[in-house]
């Protein structure tokens, strides 16, 4: 009879660790409304411990400006603006405005003036283009997987020095660390890592929470 290897015995307890991590900050009744919104129209939310992470960074930025690709039905929205300061005003882009008029809905629910939002209807690359140079403190991306590079480019150009940007689903399903998987979308999400780690302009980490949080500072 043989013994379990490190690995087989850590895997069970890495699963439940990250299960645990997840769930340490609960989600209230909006967030939780938000994500049923969510559930219902296809729009999945980035999950608890990434919207907390959004949320700590936020608040360690004292973030006014916020810019958001994929609003979804409100949830890392109001993450967001719960961590960004009274006064900040979130930015949000999504291609479909049935996504936002939910999203409206979970602000409202959380509590939110409708002046802390600004919601943009259309395709994130035409609309980035269009917003100030160095006028935001955070970015969060979380919309077409092909686009995440041109996102990082708008990104740089978009944040303040010392601004945040922030990937969902750098992990993309454990499929970025499976070199057998060569879709297009992990592949486009594999090559983001890559650029991001290489250029010397940014600070990055790669955070596992959730499916994956790939954040990175401006210098």
């Amino acid at each position: 009879m043989t013994s379990a290897g490190p690995q087989q015995e850590a895997r069970p307890a890495l699963e439940q660790s990250w299960r645990h991590s997840e769930g340490w900050i609960e989600e209230d009744a909006a967030l939780v409304a938000g994500r049923a919104r969510g559930a219902e129209v296809g729009a999945v939310p980035i999950g608890p411990g990434g919207g907390a992470a959004l949320r700590f960074l936020a608040a360690m930025l004292g973030a006014r400006s916020v810019v958001e690709i994929g609003t979804g039905c409100g949830v890392s929205g109001t993450w967001l603006l719960r961590g960004m300061a009274p006064d900040g005003v979130l930015t949000s882009i999504d291609l479909e405005p049935e996504h936002q008029r939910l999203a409206r809905d979970t602000f409202t629910d959380a509590g939110f003036a409708p002046a802390r939002v600004r919601l943009i209807a259309g395709r994130a690359m035409d609309v980035l283009p269009r917003l100030t140079d160095a006028g935001y403190d955070l970015g969060f991306c979380d919309g077409e997987k092909t686009e995440y590079g041109d996102y990082l480019a708008e990104a740089i150009r978009l944040l303040r020095p010392g601004g945040v940007v922030a990937f969902d689903n750098a992990l993309w399903h454990d499929r970025v660390a499976d070199p057998t998987a060569r879709d297009a979308a992990t592949v486009a999400v594999r090559e983001l890592g890559k650029r991001v780690r290489e250029d010397e302009t940014l600070v990055s980490t790669l955070l596992p929470v959730g499916d994956g949080l790939l954040v990175a500072v401006k210098l």
